[in-house]
């Protein structure tokens, strides 16, 4: 078993989840249960994903674990270019969650070559 709170791209994943986290409180209210919901839920299961898979006996499970944990990152990429379409994140904030999305999916395929 890994220790998953020494992982680099699962600390990298809990900064994530804080930005959209604190990102997502200026959307207007009435997307609380809309993007602002999705948006929260598509970053939390990237690291959990990550946390959840190191628990795992073998490798290709770890690996399978981030796939799914790989797969939530395009899913808040899109949510990301979604947001930043309506207006609620500017650009300046759109370049750095993008930047920041795109560096977690790197270490996350980077971990699973390392892997396999």
């Amino acid at each position: 078993m890994k220790d998953f709170k020494n992982l680099k791209i699962w600390q990298k994943g809990i900064n994530l989840v804080v930005d959209i986290y604190q990102t997502s409180q200026n959307f207007p209210t009435e997307e609380l249960y809309g993007l602002t919901s999705q948006m929260k839920r598509s970053a939390v299961s990237i690291p959990s994903n990550i946390a959840e898979g190191s628990g795992r006996n073998s490798d290709k499970d770890f690996s399978r674990f981030l796939d799914i944990s790989l797969g939530s990152s395009f899913e808040l990429e899109t949510q990301i270019i979604i947001a930043h379409k309506l207006s609620f994140i500017n650009d300046e904030k759109f370049k750095e969650l993008t930047d920041d999305i795109q560096e977690e999916q790197k270490m996350i395929t980077g971990l699973q070559k390392s892997i396999k």
